[in-house]
């Protein structure tokens, strides 16, 4: 809020006279270094130092009521210090005033409501992605504890600008949120920085997304809606599946059901996209648990055109040739309902055959390494530890890559390891037959990454 100066607070400048003579005067107060600018009768006082990259004001230009940087030039109006030029931000202002022919300022800058002061700077760096912008307000927020407000309005500004739907920005966004808690505080601005930056960098020149109305219905089977929302993105109906989906949230349906319904959209063909359809969808239900589920029905709908576009693995020649994977994976899904009731019930949570499922996932056969994998679900072991245990063989994956190999080939690796860590944490937020398919899609993934660990960078020395 605004302050009133007093007498007690105010600094002397120095004389009217030298002031209008010279045209301008800086001031050293209370660690600020204030210009006070005597122009056309009036004077102001603004920060000294030129919000963009610091370059001392009182070495620009003054014409018109506007003080001009000389570095960059950004423009900025006297009464105010609000930029012409917005990648430079505003200049703090400084309440001035004459007395018996003195110039006094006032070293506190005159502020109105400073949270909603660095929200407005947030929403106008992602429009017109300015990196400066967007860092002053991270910080400034995070100041006031308001960081959980900066990830919101970034998620709902990425969701809302992007006709195409979710985007990388959105999952590095998410991915930052998810590490704050391990972070030290002071590193915490950067990482939310990170992740709005890259949100303001996929929106850019991308048409808005116009939502779809939900349905006017008495429908309320969460079964009938996931069968539905299958069946469109089979079909790749992508306004049909927008629909339904925005419409079983808003009919608050379970949310378990809601995360079933895309997961296994997701799992009902192989690798989808080479992993980002499904690490879309979790990194979406991950970003909920940041900015609230009453967000649910602008986020979750922007995965569906991702969903209803992605490249089916079952299509590509390197899941049929030398192994038909996708032939081999058909034959276990449709063993897989009668393996999971077999085994139910068998075996509690201490299982610890993780470390073998994955040697075996990393240099076995293909074949085998199903029938295994398939026995385990029969003998009990629950389906997430047996996610984990593929995700955990991904995760070695990346640990033996070797430097040698192109940086398009980390990103090979790194979307098998997001993919089964996306299967692992959806199998443990809403756990499905239909989600059990990925466990395996994933462990043939990480198979047929086995030449990148040609040759095999041996595991660090702790």
């Amino acid at each position: 809020m605004t302050t009133t100066p007093t007498q007690d607070t105010l600094v002397r400048a120095g004389s009217l006279e030298e002031i209008a003579r010279d045209g301008m005067k800086v001031v050293a107060a209370e660690g600020r270094t204030i210009l006070v600018v005597h122009d056309e009768g009036r004077l102001y006082a603004l920060d000294n130092r030129c919000p963009h990259m610091g370059f001392p004001l009182s070495r620009g230009a003054v014409r018109d009521g506007i003080l001009t940087c000389h570095w960059h030039h950004a423009k900025f109006d006297l009464s105010g210090g609000c930029t012409l030029d917005p990648f430079a931000d505003d200049v703090p202002a400084f309440h001035v005033e004459t007395r018996d022919g003195d110039v006094f300022v006032d070293p506190q800058p005159i502020e109105s409501d400073r949270r909603a002061h660095w929200e407005a700077k947030l929403r106008e760096g992602l429009e017109g992605r300015l990196s400066l912008v967007l860092a002053k307000s991270v910080i400034g927020l995070n100041e006031l504890e308001a960081t959980t407000d900066v990830l919101r309005e970034a998620a709902l500004f990425g969701v809302r600008n992007r006709a195409p739907g979710w985007s990388s920005g959105l999952s590095i966004l998410t991915a930052m949120a998810n590490v704050l808690p391990v972070l030290h505080e002071d590193d915490r601005p950067l990482a939310v920085f990170h992740g709005v930056v890259h949100v303001g960098r996929s929106t850019a020149n991308q048409p808005p997304n116009f939502d779809l109305a939900p349905l006017e219905t008495e429908m309320r089977d969460p079964d009938r809606y996931i069968d539905w929302f299958r069946r469109f993105v089979e079909t790749r109906s992508t306004q049909a599946a927008e629909r339904t989906l925005r419409s079983a949230i808003h009919l608050d349906l379970p949310r378990t059901a809601i995360a079933e319904m895309l997961f296994a959209a997701c799992t009902d063909h192989l690798f989808l996209d080479t992993g980002h359809t499904l690490d879309f969808a979790n990194k979406a239900f991950e970003l909920l648990d940041h900015i609230g589920w009453e967000h649910a029905e602008e986020v979750l709908p922007s995965v569906v055109p991702s969903l209803t576009g992605a490249r089916r693995m079952e299509e590509s020649s390197s899941w049929r040739h030398p192994v038909d994977l996708a032939s081999l994976l058909a034959g276990v899904h449709a063993q897989l309902d009668d393996a999971i009731a077999a085994g139910s019930g068998r075996l509690d949570n201490d299982w610890r055959g993780h470390r073998d499922v994955a040697d075996q996932i990393l240099d076995g056969e293909p074949a085998e390494t199903l029938d295994r994998m398939l026995s385990l679900v029969r003998e009990g072991v629950p389906l997430e530890e047996l996610s984990a245990a593929v995700a955990y063989a991904a995760a070695r994956r990346a640990v033996h890559f070797h430097v040698s190999n192109e940086f398009g080939d980390w990103d090979t690796v790194h979307h098998s390891f997001t993919y089964a860590n996306a299967v692992d944490q959806a199998m443990r937020r809403a756990p499905s037959n239909l989600l059990a398919r990925g466990i395996f899609d994933g462990a043939m993934s990480v198979y047929l990454e086995r030449f990148l660990n040609v040759p095999r960078q041996p595991h660090p020395a702790p």
